[in-house]
């Protein structure tokens, strides 16, 4: 084979033999997950307490893989539409309605394999490279990484701990959306933090934007898990939007209906973007599995009683961990506002990646890293707390044991 018939492009490094087959330098440059790296450290040792990832221990309700199990067993196992199957689209315009109180179009409602994919093929949609994204963070890292992945540069406008929850400063991150700005990215609940967008903060956010022409893109996942009894949801953009706003909604059947594994999500957009989507969902995924899409249509119709309980359950989860780890001595913990995490720091900790580490193999106890998250958040630990009460005890007791 000739010498340059293994070049591929100016991410290969000549060895002296010819060109190595390597990634392009901007995806080299990509971190590994910080959370997979601890709990790859866990995996394999069956008695090791597995907080590190967002999901909870018990399966997918019933009800969902019975309507899955029945449409693969009837042979839906074809392509559907790239923007979904039709049922599915119009059952999540009318969840949509309930939830925020105004209509959704079947042309503003897309279904994607997963509600990374949603984020993936929205920011594909908008994003070039060069182009400038503002992003709240500590957050989860696919939120960031993914802009990097396409060209584009990320500034970062941190929470900050402030009595006890973590807060947004309004005013620095309306300071940072420029007329340069394509894009704002913003997780509420917020994977870590719990926290959760203040209601009167959006419509200042949605005007800025709006008068700039900048893209907000919403990453709404656990906006169903919100500790607010009054709330039925965390508060959205959605119900403040016109049609022609550069407004994204990203969001996945994952947390609300334990669906983790499926790989679910869907996107409320302008029906002006919706035929890109559309393309986008072609060259990535083409389709969700019809048979999957059952499951979630199955979720949408009958499961309300379940997202109610579930949210009951975790706010009592919330309130045993928080109190538990509260009681430790040193131990700073921050009560979140939504999502399914709370957020603590131990006396003297800031390698959050080593202690995490250390917990595993000293205390049989697995949190996922704090640095995960970003900077912000490098000395705290993020515990998931969508588990049985006896896990979360038993947890408490083992980080109390290991600290004295």
């Amino acid at each position: 084979m000739p010498k340059d018939a293994l070049a591929i492009g100016p991410a290969g490094e000549d060895n002296g033999q010819g060109f190595e087959p390597l990634a392009r330098p901007r995806v080299r440059a990509l971190e590994a997950s910080k959370v997979r790296e601890v709990a790859n450290a866990g995996f394999g040792q069956p008695d090791v307490l597995r907080f590190w990832f967002g999901e909870g221990d018990q399966p997918t309700p019933d009800y969902i893989r019975q309507a899955a199990s029945e449409a693969l067993s009837a042979g839906r196992t074809f392509y559907t539409h790239n923007l979904g199957a039709l049922d599915l689209r119009e059952e999540l315009g009318g969840y949509l309605q309930a939830l925020h109180g105004r209509a959704f179009d079947l042309d503003e409602v897309s279904v994607t394999s997963s509600g990374v994919s949603a984020l993936m093929v929205a920011m594909q949609a908008i994003l070039d490279p060069g182009d400038r994204v503002v992003a709240v963070t500590p957050v989860w890292p696919n939120v960031v990484e993914i802009p990097r992945i396409l060209g584009a540069e990320v500034t970062r406008v941190g929470l900050r701990p402030h009595e006890g929850r973590w807060r947004l400063d309004l005013d620095q991150l309306l300071g940072a959306i420029t007329p340069e700005t394509r894009l704002v990215l913003l997780n509420s609940p917020s994977n870590p933090t719990g926290w959760t967008l203040p209601a009167d903060q959006r419509q200042p956010i949605l005007d800025h934007c709006r008068r700039l022409g900048v893209w907000l893109l919403s990453d709404d996942v656990y906006e169903r898990l919100v500790f607010d009894e009054t709330a039925i949801s965390a508060p959205s953009f959605l119900p403040l939007a016109h049609p022609e706003d550069r407004l994204i909604s990203a969001n996945s059947f994952s947390k609300a209906w334990l669906m983790t594994g499926w790989r679910l999500g869907w996107l409320a957009a302008p029906q002006a973007l919706q035929p890109d989507l559309g393309k986008l969902l072609e060259y990535n995924t083409s389709c969700a599995p019809d048979f999957v899409q059952a499951g979630g249509l199955a979720a949408l119709r009958h499961g309300e009683p379940h997202v109610r309980a579930l949210r009951a359950d975790l706010a009592r989860k919330r309130q045993r961990v928080v109190a538990g780890l509260s009681g430790l001595t040193g131990v700073e913990v921050s009560p979140p506002d939504g999502g399914m995490y709370v957020f603590l720091r131990l006396p003297g900790q800031d390698d959050s990646v080593g202690l995490a580490k250390r917990l595993i193999q000293e205390a049989r106890l697995g949190p996922a890293p704090g640095a995960a998250f970003g900077p912000e958040s490098g000395g705290w630990l993020r515990w998931c707390f969508c588990v049985t009460e006896a896990a979360i005890d038993d947890g408490v007791g083992r980080l109390a044991r290991w600290l004295e």
